[in-house]
């Protein structure tokens, strides 16, 4: 059995559902410090909901000349969903027909395994390495992410520590290893709007104000809007309701209120500020009466094809000998949070198509050449 492969089957056996570790940090930072990392536990966030990021570091002989590379992952996994539904425990890493199956597998106890093994073999065969290597874990991604990467990133930025390039082991890959790299996400921005209207009887419309009725039109014209048109990084902006509710449940009551969640998933080319602008000028031009709660869950990063993407796409057509393609598309990461203090951020990882489901699984054979491309990168970046 291969050392990552083995590693990997450590990390899935513990038993990490958010915010919980399992163990998970201190399996890799005793791997760390065996090669020479400095590594430092900090625990953040209420007693009922404690979270435990990791970061290590191993300067280079070019000490605070030369470039620094980061490693950035999380331990925390989803949670199972019903037991009985899984073919196989799911902390109980189990290989049937190629494949390793194990709640985290994809997401993303594979990648970590594969940083570690590969800095390892990296620092054996360059122990005069010029930059420096980091690593920076959290237990808190899958959860609100409140205590994790943000406020370790917080806490790097007034250390004054510079990144100069970030490699998150997110299961990017889509039909093959190595297929496809998130050099960049999109905004999140979510809104609860409430609509106004005047509860009376149904029989007597004209005591009441319907905000269903009123609403109508203004609904539509928010999807019918186009916010930006996009660029060579990003799609369009989009907006979607994923909620709406309004009424008592009895079917002679005019509603005295609507209620709908909603979400733009925003490219560069708009900002936060300018889409509440416009959504809310959309609902007074109509003449509602209405309130939203805003959260802002993330603003859009991009990494353009430069010295980090290079590099990687180097080393996946060394090792599996494909083209990789840059991509936005997906939903949020902590590179986020990352992309406010590094320059060059890019996500990769395995396979993607069984994260968070029943029976979450990766290729064995792609564990490896995983690791093997997280090398050659070292290699090119930090030797």
């Amino acid at each position: 059995m291969s050392a990552t492969l083995e590693l990997t089957e450590a990390l899935i056996a513990c038993r990490s559902v958010t915010p919980a570790d399992g163990g998970c940090q201190d399996l890799i930072a005793s791997r760390l410090q065996a090669i020479g990392f400095h590594t430092e536990s900090v625990v953040s966030g209420p007693e009922n909901f404690q979270v435990t990021n990791l970061w290590a570091i191993k300067k280079g002989t070019a000490g605070d000349q030369g470039v620094v590379l980061m490693f950035a992952g999380h331990t925390d996994v989803v949670p199972t969903g019903p037991l009985e539904k899984w073919t196989s425990d799911p902390f109980t890493p189990t290989i049937r027909d190629g494949m390793l199956y194990g709640r985290g597998a994809a997401d993303m106890k594979t990648s970590l395994a594969g940083f570690v093994v590969a800095t390892e073999e990296f620092i054996l065969t360059h122990p005069n390495h010029k930059g420096t290597i980091a690593f920076l874990i959290t237990s808190d991604e899958e959860g609100p992410a409140n205590d994790g990467t943000v406020i370790m990133c917080e806490r790097l930025q007034k250390q004054g520590q510079r990144v100069d390039y970030c490699v998150i082991g997110e299961p990017t890959s889509v039909d093959q290893l190595g297929d496809m790299i998130k050099n960049g996400r999109r905004g999140s921005l979510s809104g609860k709007l409430r609509i106004k209207g005047i509860q009376a009887h149904i029989a007597y419309p004209h005591l009441g104000k319907n905000p269903i009725h009123l609403s109508a039109p203004a609904i539509q014209s928010l999807v019918e809007t186009e916010w930006d048109q996009g660029n060579q990084y990003f799609q369009p902006t989009s907006f979607q309701i994923s909620n709406i509710h309004a009424g008592t449940g009895a079917n002679n009551i005019i509603p005295g209120e609507l209620a709908l969640d909603f979400n733009f998933r925003f490219s560069t080319e708009s900002k936060p500020e300018e889409l509440r602008s416009r959504l809310e000028n959309i609902l007074s031009t109509a003449g509602l009466d209405f309130t939203i709660d805003w959260t802002l869950g993330g603003s859009p990063f991009i990494t353009g094809d430069g010295a980090l993407a290079g590099a990687l796409r180097k080393a996946i057509q060394s090792e599996v000998h494909i083209d990789t393609e840059l991509s936005t598309t997906g939903g949020t990461s902590d590179g986020r949070f990352i992309a406010k203090i590094c320059k060059e951020v890019v996500e990769f990882g395995p396979l993607n198509a069984t994260s968070h489901k029943i029976d979450e699984c990766v290729i064995v054979d792609d564990v490896v050449p995983l690791k093997n491309i997280f090398r050659n990168t070292l290699e090119q970046l930090v030797a």
